[in-house]
């Protein structure tokens, strides 16, 4: 047999018993995180501010950069993996990133019909020297 207790995923709880447990385990995990989320922060940083990248890439390397500082997040903090254990937290973050893209879909879509059906500067400057 394997040795289940070496068998789980980096920001994953391990199946070994509570009297086994340490709290160095866990803490390890939230170091190597906030290791990672701080070198990603500096990166982007230093993506923003340096001239040794082709200026239109960099917006592309920032997006990168997000991406993978969600993927740490959501994995040594949050501890969402692709266990079973998972299911409940994956359902309720994917009904929050739903909430977020109608809230702002929405948005957009409203300021859109604002601009679009808003009478322009000179139009009203026009209506108000008639009066």
């Amino acid at each position: 047999m394997t040795d289940t207790r070496w068998d789980v995923a980096p920001g994953d709880r391990p199946a070994i018993p509570a009297s086994e447990r340490s709290v160095s385990s866990g803490l390890l995990v939230y170091t190597i995180g906030l290791l990672l989320a701080a070198i990603l922060t500096a990166t982007s940083f230093w993506v923003a501010n340096t001239s040794a990248i082709w200026a239109p890439g960099v917006p592309a390397g920032l997006a990168v950069l997000a991406i993978a500082q969600m993927g740490v997040h959501l994995v040594f903090f949050l501890h969402i993996t692709t266990g079973p254990d998972s299911t409940h937290n994956v359902l309720a973050l994917a009904f929050g990133v739903l909430i977020v893209f109608l809230v702002l879909a929405g948005s957009l879509v409203i300021m859109a019909n604002l601009n679009e059906n808003m009478m322009a500067h000179g139009e009203m400057m026009n209506l108000q020297m008639q009066r």
